[in-house]
């Protein structure tokens, strides 16, 4: 039986890719996208490349949809062995120029929201023996080199990286907890100057999503090699 792949923010750029690399390793892809009709579409798209994917509406910013998509898996006899935290919000504003409003969405969707996921899907991950994780973090988040980024984002994409070495640390057996730097990658956030394509964006979590049991975890990787924290 194929394992199981969610994937958030799976209907654009990234996570698209994502979704048809996991899809193309013979894993069932969920693509995971707020927008049901969106995520119709683009899992439309991946099967008529003959990729087992359906969408699933979640979004991550909203702790009611999290436990929902959990709930009707759940009834489905469906176990999610791979979750990959892509689905982010990007604003633009320094760290002094921003509102409340702003810093809390960002904080929902990029912190909170892969932190409800693996609330809902890691421990059924621990209980089997196995599972992958992948949060998709930034350079831009990194402390080594100095939170680059703009305000909102740099900082939850730095609490990401916490977040995920932290639950690398909690885990146990064979469940792998990583984060991946994709790049600055051609896509709606990262715009058409971006030197990256998507695909090249993808390679690194799609590695990590489907390590051997002697694979790394607790780690930060861009292009499949570790980078500072």
């Amino acid at each position: 039986m194929a394992r199981t792949a969610l994937v958030t923010g799976g209907n654009r750029g990234i996570g698209f890719e994502v979704c048809r690399r996991l899809a193309g390793a013979g894993l069932a892809v969920l693509l995971g996208s707020r927008d049901a009709g969106r995520g119709d579409e683009a899992s439309a798209r991946l099967r008529e490349e003959g990729l087992d994917v359906r969408a699933e509406r979640i979004d991550v910013g909203d702790a009611a949809s999290v436990a929902g998509c959990a709930d009707r898996l759940a009834a489905a006899g469906i176990a999610v062995d791979v979750l990959v935290n892509n689905a982010a919000v990007y604003p633009t504003r320094g760290v002094l120029d921003l509102d409340d409003a702003t810093l809390e969405e960002t904080f929902a969707v990029n912190l909170l929201g892969p932190w409800r996921t693996c609330r809902a899907f890691v421990p059924g991950m621990v209980a089997r023996g196995h599972g992958r994780v992948v949060n998709v973090s930034s350079g831009d988040g990194s402390v080594a080199d100095g939170i680059p980024g703009p305000g909102a984002y740099a900082v939850s994409k730095a609490a990401l990286n916490a977040l995920t070495r932290k639950l690398a640390a909690t885990v146990r057996g064979d469940v792998k907890v990583n984060a991946a730097c994709p790049g600055w990658v051609r896509t709606e956030m990262g715009g058409g100057a971006a030197p990256r394509s998507p695909a090249r964006g993808a390679d690194t979590i799609a590695w990590l999503a489907t390590l051997p049991v002697d694979g790394p975890t607790g780690g930060f990787f861009r292009d499949r090699a570790p980078i500072p924290w």
